[in-house]
């Protein structure tokens, strides 16, 4: 019994004598709707809606509240650190930093310096501006990051000031980078650079003043080994410090007494540690503000037992 044939074929054969049709009469009956090329797509404009005086001033005070967040950190390290809050559970700040943060404290120093130069600039502008808050003042352009202002950390308010008006022309209205703040201040020192007349070796007391990197050094003497443009790092009884020529004093020792009290540096360095009590702490920082180039004859005393107590005595 012979099976009907396939409606398959036969539309296939149907297909091969539509192909003999004229290439021009294959879209004669297509409308231009039916044509993709020539579609007209409708598109529904969508309406965004301004936003409301209200929505305006939560816009501004949450962007304030953004631009603050490294200022509201840089002062609770503060008060962590001048309060010793970690003391119930860390001996020292370095490691209640790196714990409980997992930054190191150079970082939590960055931020607290950054905090005050925010301070500084928000206080100034307010000044100046005659307002109490720059929540309300969106024309204010202020620091986001703790990068952006630490180049000015060394400078006195008012520069900090002057600095950063410039950054935010040179960037062109906007918050200017850390790089932008560095260059300006560079530039400023060209025009009115000063010699650099310290010498390595040569014993200088450090001038804190209001610089909050120089926090707690203030009356401490150091000895110069390294001399820049700008700045000379000092060597003091806890470490190096890179002071701006303006934050130091020298005592213009002569070469023998400068020679002695790099002795009276190594010696003190060699016994000194965070790890330490508080009042041998103290009095090894007693001796790191010595206003002479020599110890008495009692100081003498108590450095050798510190340096036979902890056992790291070294050769004058």
């Amino acid at each position: 019994m012979n099976n009907p044939p396939l409606k398959r074929k036969k539309s296939t054969s149907a297909a091969s004598d539509d192909s003999k049709t004229p290439p021009d009469s294959v879209n004669e009956d297509i409308s231009p709707q039916e044509n993709p090329a020539l579609a007209t797509i409708d598109v529904t404009a969508v309406e965004i809606p301004e936003l409301t005086e209200q929505e305006q001033s939560d816009r501004l005070h949450l962007e304030r509240k953004v631009e603050r967040a490294f200022f509201e950190a840089g002062k609770a390290l503060s008060q962590l650190r001048d309060r010793r809050l970690y003391r119930s559970t860390h001996k020292t700040f370095e490691d209640y930093c790196r714990d409980r943060f997992g930054h190191s404290r150079q970082k939590s120093n960055y931020l607290i310096a950054a905090s005050d130069v925010y301070e500084n600039l928000t206080t100034i502008c307010c000044q100046n501006s005659g307002i109490d808050d720059l929540t309300t003042n969106s024309s204010q352009i202020l620091p986001t990051s703790e990068g952006q202002v630490r180049p000015m950390t060394k400078l006195e308010p008012q520069e900090q000031w002057e600095v950063w008006q410039t950054a935010v022309e040179v960037a062109g209205g906007k918050v200017p980078s850390g790089r932008v703040v560095k260059d300006v201040i560079e530039r400023i020192m060209e025009r009115t650079q000063v010699p650099n007349t310290y010498q390595l070796g040569e014993v200088c007391q450090i001038l804190a003043k209001d610089n909050p990197e120089l926090r707690g050094k203030g009356g401490c003497w150091g000895i110069i080994n390294y001399v820049g443009e700008f700045s000379c790092t000092v060597r003091t009884w806890d470490g190096k410090y890179t002071v701006g020529l303006q934050y130091l004093k020298s005592y213009n020792y002569l070469p023998a007494e400068c020679e002695q009290m790099r002795v009276i540096c190594d010696r003190i360095s060699r016994v000194y540690s965070d790890s330490l009590e508080e009042t041998v702490k103290s009095l090894l920082q007693l001796l790191g503000k010595l206003s002479r180039p020599y110890l008495t004859v009692v100081e003498e005393k108590l450095l050798n037992v510190l340096e036979s107590e902890y056992g790291r005595e070294i050769a004058p």
